[in-house]
């Protein structure tokens, strides 16, 4: 029942919020110096098709009329279209989410899978040598800008190795190969799904440079957070009584230490998770990976607001729910954590 309450109140909250991010966005978006129909049109348009086309808009209307109109259609989910693409927004993002929650789940995995583990050992030996080369890899992680890393690693297992494909998703002659039946729309899953062992090792290949250049930050940040949570950990009382009673030194690590501090730790891969989910745009253009982030690029370049107010809700839920999720997860694990 508390948890219920809890999850009620936030999503109550999360109303304003998400109605708060609308109207910023709106109205910044809209005053930016840009004729909208013009750029719907085309760079040949006629005045009297420009003002045909704001009419049809209804950009001939007052701001807050318009915003009106937007937000009684975004609750029939029309989040209008796309100036560039003359296609709904939320067939286009509904076509890029595949590719980038594809990328972004494999890459926190990875983060995840090194962070965590990387973090406890740093905490283990604090002060010696593994201890300070962990760190030294985490603030290179931390450090290293996404685009440098991921030119650099197709630099190094692309064109002077030559083991790992270059960008995209697949292989251009995979469609004529071993064609991918798209359930999903996540290449490995309907993959294996279908029992495709071509595409599923074509595709994971493509995937691991990608997926390394944005688990990079995530895994130094994740191995600090968790260092300093266990090292604080490590000073109870609790912790020196269990080592006095003669239990295994790996059960304290990973059983009693772990699990009290792993709290901060998850609000760090959670918040990580939710900025990846619109932040992937360097990972996504260095590597020609059709997802959130290059649609949101082209966007931005474009001056296309619809799009623009689309990525921008869609980013600003993810960072509610996640939230939502992580402060949960926190209370079933760590039950200190109050949800009030």
């Amino acid at each position: 029942m508390r948890h219920i309450e809890f999850i009620l109140r936030r999503l109550v909250t999360s109303i304003f919020v998400l109605l708060g991010v609308s109207v910023i966005t709106f109205f910044i978006a809209r005053v930016v110096p840009t004729d909208a129909a013009a750029q719907y049109i085309g760079p040949k348009a006629r005045p009297e098709e420009i003002e045909r086309v704001r009419i049809k808009l209804g950009l001939d209307k007052p701001l807050p009329v318009q915003y009106a109109i937007y937000m009684g259609e975004l609750l029939h989910g029309d989040l209008g279209n796309s100036i560039s693409t003359k296609r709904p927004i939320t067939q286009e993002l509904a076509d890029r989410i595949p590719a980038t929650m594809e990328l972004l789940l494999v890459g926190m995995f990875i983060a995840v899978l090194l962070g965590v583990p990387i973090g406890v050992l740093s905490a283990r030996w604090s002060g010696k040598l593994p201890d300070l080369f962990i760190r030294l890899v985490s603030i290179i992680g931390v450090s290293m800008p996404a685009f440098f890393l991921g030119l650099l690693l197709q630099i190094i297992f692309f064109r002077n190795l030559d083991l790992l494909p270059l960008a995209g998703r697949l292989d251009s002659d995979m469609r004529f190969v071993s064609p991918v039946t798209d359930i999903t729309g996540f290449i490995l899953l309907d993959s294996l799904l279908t029992q495709n062992w071509v595409a599923l090792k074509d595709a994971f290949l493509h995937i691991i440079l990608p997926a390394f250049t944005l688990a990079a930050y995530p895994i130094g940040l994740i191995a600090r957070m968790t260092r300093a949570a266990m090292l604080e950990v490590l000073e109870q009382d609790y912790i020196r009584t269990a080592r006095a009673y003669g239990i295994k030194d790996r059960i304290v690590i990973y059983l009693y230490a772990l699990k009290n501090a792993i709290s901060p730790t998850l609000t760090v891969i959670g918040l990580t998770f939710a900025f990846a989910l619109t932040g992937t745009f360097f990972v996504e253009i260095i590597f020609n990976w059709p997802g959130l982030g290059l649609f949101t690029t082209r966007s931005l370049l474009n001056l296309d607001y619809p799009a623009i107010m689309g990525m921008t809700l869609l980013g600003a839920t993810g960072y509610v729910l996640i939230n939502l999720i992580v402060d949960v997860i926190q209370s079933w694990i760590d039950p200190r954590v109050s949800l009030h």
